[in-house]
């Protein structure tokens, strides 16, 4: 059995050694091969993993021209790992450190539930016994996501093997099968909400989403973004959740439209309140952005990364 791991990398030099040792210190039957996707760093991440796994058959690293997002560069991964046999695909973020049975414990799970996407239980890197993510669910109405257990500390509250409604793209097995009927990731959303539109979708053909607590992973939350309280992600969470809403929830977008608009009020008043009135231009650039159908990697993104 062929099992390729898709690393997006984007100056992410102080994250991919941890994160490929534990891939590859890990337990398991499956052929393995990690992909690292590189995004056109600007850092020298991949003059790095080029010495460190120099004859390093399991690490193959595919470098793009420019920086074409999260969903491109795990595009071009899965294209990469279907050419080279892979039977399941496992999308990965490189800010993260994966126990060494996670990847088996994973494969299990898919045994147990064929042509069904799979999510670990993942933890805060820094507070290992704490909860950043047991699976996810939906929102009726609105359809808002949200992590179950998040920030609560493991007791094994949440230890049940179960579908899930939602998972996040920091980690899901995705089985060949399942990517042969539902298509790649959406690449007009660059980053943030890319996994959310892609359960909308998966759901919507009556693939099943299943939550694996026996797969532990560790993850450095908000590394690739700067943090969530950047003008970077004000501005894709402002555009990409209204693109993904008016993709998936057709006669209930006006009611969500009503919730978002008091929402990111909300938000951008406490902005303005702490004297963040970066996030609040980010916001409105992302709502204008999206009225004007246009999506991908943003100005705002070569703004930031200049400061």
């Amino acid at each position: 059995m062929k099992l390729a791991v898709i690393l997006v990398n984007y100056n992410g030099k102080q994250y991919n050694e941890a994160c490929i040792d534990s891939i590859l210190s890990g337990e398991g039957a499956w052929e393995l091969k990690i992909f690292v996707v590189d995004n056109a760093s600007a850092d020298d991440s991949m003059q790095m993993l080029q010495k460190c796994y120099h004859g390093e058959e399991r690490v193959q690293i595919a470098l793009l021209n420019k920086n074409y997002g999260f969903s491109r560069a795990n595009n071009e991964g899965i294209r990469l790992a279907k050419q080279w046999g892979a039977e399941a695909v496992l999308l990965l973020n490189n800010d993260t450190e994966v126990e060494p049975d996670m990847i088996s414990e994973l494969a299990q799970c898919a045994m147990r539930h064929p042509d069904c996407v799979i999510a670990p239980k993942i933890y805060y890197s820094d507070r290992r016994d704490v909860l950043w993510s047991a699976g996810g669910e939906v929102s009726p109405i609105v359809r808002k996501v949200r992590h179950i257990g998040l920030n609560q500390k493991d007791t094994g509250q949440f230890d049940k093997e179960r579908r899930i409604g939602f998972a996040t793209g920091c980690c899901l097995l995705l089985p060949r099968a399942v990517i042969e009927k539902s298509g790649l990731l959406d690449e007009r959303f660059f980053l943030y909400y890319e996994d959310t539109e892609y359960c909308f979708r998966l759901r919507k053909m009556g693939i099943d989403i299943w939550y694996c607590p026996r797969a532990r992973l560790y993850h450095k939350v908000g590394a690739s973004s700067k943090g969530a309280d950047s003008p970077l992600c004000a501005y894709y969470i402002a555009r990409n959740w209204l693109l993904c809403n008016r993709l998936h929830l057709r006669g209930r977008y006006p009611l969500f439209l009503f919730y978002y608009g008091i929402n990111r009020t909300i938000c951008c008043l406490l902005w303005l309140f702490r004297g963040k009135w970066a996030l609040v231009q980010a916001t409105w650039r992302g709502i204008r952005d999206h009225c004007k159908r246009r999506y991908g990697r943003a100005r705002i993104a070569e703004e930031t990364a200049n400061r």
